[in-house]
């Protein structure tokens, strides 16, 4: 197995200068990086547009506002979201648009899919954007046939580079063999839950952190301990089944309402993919709802949409920054970026 070295590598291409330089979009014009990220953006793009394609799964194109934030401020969210004024109108730049794929599923026996950009409220760091890429899609079924298509995706993806633009991959990371790797099913996506996780790595806070919330108390896994597992599973490694107040009140329960039907891809810097099996019923989501102390009037179309048509679906959310971290092997996402957005900050160009 390939796994992948953190350190940063010598290379023959490198950012030609920091993500936080505001002449670095000038600087990228005359450089093999810019040409680097524009040819695997295009990669990733048009690998996506034919697989989904092949599986009849239909494109959405979807807005870039909303009142239903898919990761509200309740017990298990981990982001924030980006309040924006419309007009006079309080409203959300969107953290993610699964709940309105969820809405297409009703229309799309397939299921659907899109290529869009997040918003969160939180600061970037070396692992995190503001504003990022999201590769996300829904389909019918649950979380062993999502997690099944994930694996799919992911080695279209690295045939779909390999095919497109080896020498910008070998100019930055040196190598392709790692993608090789993945096209080739030499890797192999290992999985256990996340009981099973923290068994390994006990009770160590650099590698599972436990909240603690109106005497109630759920686990996350930090990125060290996202990292170790990686290390100890050979590269790659789904954990499923976390603490469901860790996670959106959205993903199915499992075991009562102790855990939840979803699912982390880690590989490379961390989680790459989360899934997730959505609940069926109206009264499933206002359970979950009342467990996360989210109010239900905030999510009554989501509720309504269900008691309509209740159906089994789940999804997935690739973070395409992340994803391209990993083909490159650079470990500074914001490097990822074309053009650098900060929260607070008024960008050009």
């Amino acid at each position: 197995m390939i796994t992948a070295n953190l350190s940063t590598p010598q290379t023959l291409t490198a950012p030609p200068a920091q993500w936080f330089d505001p002449e670095r979009y000038l600087k990228l014009m005359a450089s093999p990086w810019g040409r680097a990220l524009i040819e695997l953006q295009n990669a990733i793009t048009v690998t996506s547009t034919a697989f989904w394609a092949e599986r009849s799964v239909r494109a959405v194109h979807l807005p870039v506002t909303t009142g239903s934030v898919s990761s509200p401020m309740g017990l298990g969210s981990d982001s924030k979201p980006v309040p924006v004024d419309l007009l006079g109108a309080r409203t959300y730049l969107a953290d993610s648009m699964q709940f309105l794929l969820e809405f297409g599923t009703r229309m799309t026996p397939e299921g659907c899919y899109y290529l869009m950009p997040s918003f969160r409220g939180e600061s970037a760091d070396e692992t995190h954007l503001c504003q990022f890429y999201h590769s996300e899609a829904e389909i019918p079924g649950d979380l062993n046939r999502v997690t099944a298509t994930v694996e799919e995706y992911m080695r279209a993806l690295c045939r779909g580079v390999l095919d497109l633009c080896p020498d910008v991959v070998r100019a930055a990371a040196g190598t392709t063999a790692h993608l090789e790797e993945v096209a080739g099913q030499g890797a192999v996506f290992e999985r256990m839950t996340f009981d099973e996780a923290a068994a390994f790595l006990g009770t160590d806070p650099r590698y599972i952190q436990v909240e603690k919330q109106d005497g109630r108390q759920w686990r996350t896994l930090t990125r060290a301990g996202e990292r170790r597992l990686i290390e100890h599973c050979g590269g790659y490694v789904w954990v499923t089944h976390y603490d469901h107040l860790a996670v959106p009140f959205y993903q199915a329960f499992e075991d009562g309402q102790r855990l939840a039907r979803n699912g982390d891809l880690l590989f490379g810097m961390g989680e790459v993919v989360g899934a997730g099996e959505r609940h069926v019923t109206a009264d499933q989501v206002r359970s979950a709802l009342r467990l996360h102390q989210v109010a239900e009037e905030d999510y009554a179309w989501y509720v309504a949409m269900r008691e309509q048509d209740p159906k089994l679906t789940s999804g997935f959310g690739l973070g395409v920054e992340r994803f391209m971290m990993w083909v490159l092997q650079h470990w500074d996402i914001r490097d990822m970026q074309l053009l650098n957005r900060a929260n607070g900050q008024v960008c050009n160009p």
